[in-house]
């Protein structure tokens, strides 16, 4: 058991810097942002599989050769009235307590996520009820610059001269918000592409994946690479949000929506139309930053995103090059062994315990 912890904390050292340092400064993600994502979760799960499984390796260590063997012996010590102190040793129960600590804390955290972001939308949707308008085909003139096929019902516009357009993840109740600035900034065309990539990314349920890396983000702050890590999630899916909407218009419309509001919301001061009323009431140690570029307004609580949707939508150059340079997915190859060294990171510290 004392090899098996060893090993996993080595693993949970190179998941923890070196590996996301990598994958990061990698090229190829841009090419199959799929495939990337997929990495980034397993690198994810299994680093925190491993400093909780090395934690348990060392803990109970003097208890067996397994975790079930070894978790057995101890229960049953327990269940005999016999100390743990007597049978592990002080230093297994410190790590024992450590692991359940850190367990605990991790998913603590991502309840208390999940409940801060759901907070942050209901207050945000009930801001919009009072500020915003329907779309409607028989609507004002910048309402009827969008073609049929664009309108929906859970489409509303607000009043801001600032091109601004997010999507409020909300089940039933998901909606994408346009500004009147945007509506004028674009034409019908260049709607559609930044309709369909907000749509985009309530279909493929991306607040989902970004609440699970805000939480590490917020549980472990002082671990660089889960900054990087969340950066290097929003911009895969405001890939995968890119793609999808290159099956309803044009490469040339898409990156011209892309510099006709990028370039407008940087010059802007970056406030979303929420708070430019101020109605807006994010509470102590809450700031809204900007600018607004393709989703929604970035909200952040104590220096954390604090709305799985609201992290920075920047126009990258990652971004900008994939679609003006067009390159070919990975090859097959190259495919298999990321999914198969997905699985193994996944797979790894399970087996190691076992």
């Amino acid at each position: 058991m004392v090899g098996t912890g060893l090993i996993l904390g080595v693993l949970a050292v190179l998941l923890a810097w070196p590996v996301p340092v990598v994958l990061v400064r990698a090229r190829w993600p841009a090419r199959s942002p799929a495939l990337a994502l997929v990495l980034w979760q397993a690198i994810a799960l299994s680093g925190g599989m491993c400093m909780i499984g090395a934690l348990l390796a060392f803990g109970l260590a003097p208890a067996g050769h397994d975790l079930v063997s070894a978790s057995t012996a101890v229960l049953a010590s327990v269940g005999g009235g016999i100390d743990p102190g007597s049978t592990l040793g002080v230093l297994s129960v410190f790590a024992l307590c450590a692991a359940v600590l850190l367990g605990g804390h991790l998913l603590l955290t991502l309840g208390l996520t999940w409940r801060r972001i759901s907070q942050r939308r209901r207050a945000h949707r009930d801001a919009l009820r009072l500020l915003s308008r329907p779309v409607t085909r028989d609507g004002p003139e910048s309402d009827n610059r969008m073609r049929d096929g664009t309108v929906r019902d859970n489409t509303i516009v607000v009043d801001h001269p600032t091109p601004l357009a997010y999507c409020l993840p909300g089940g039933t109740k998901s909606v994408t918000v346009l500004s009147d600035g945007l509506l004028q900034a674009l034409e019908p065309g260049e709607l559609d592409a930044v309709l369909a990539h907000e749509r985009a990314h309530l279909s493929q349920h991306h607040h989902l994946l970004l609440l699970a890396f805000a939480a590490w983000r917020s549980s472990l702050p002082w671990l660089p690479t889960s900054r990087l890590a969340l950066g290097a999630v929003t911009d895969l899916v405001e890939m995968l949000a890119d793609d999808e909407a290159l099956h309803t218009v044009n490469r040339a419309t898409l990156v011209r929506a892309i510099a006709i509001v990028g370039g407008a919301s940087a010059a802007a001061d970056g406030t979303s139309a929420v708070d430019a009323a101020g109605t807006s009431d994010d509470g102590p140690g809450a700031e809204t930053t900007g600018p607004v570029v393709g989703t929604d307004p970035v909200v952040r609580v104590d220096g954390v995103e604090a709305d799985a949707m609201a992290t920075p939508r920047r126009v990258t150059p990652a971004r900008v090059t994939r679609l003006l340079r067009p390159q070919a997915p990975i090859g097959a190859l190259p495919r298999a062994a990321v999914g198969l060294l997905s699985l193994l990171l996944v797979v790894a510290p399970v087996a190691l315990l076992a």
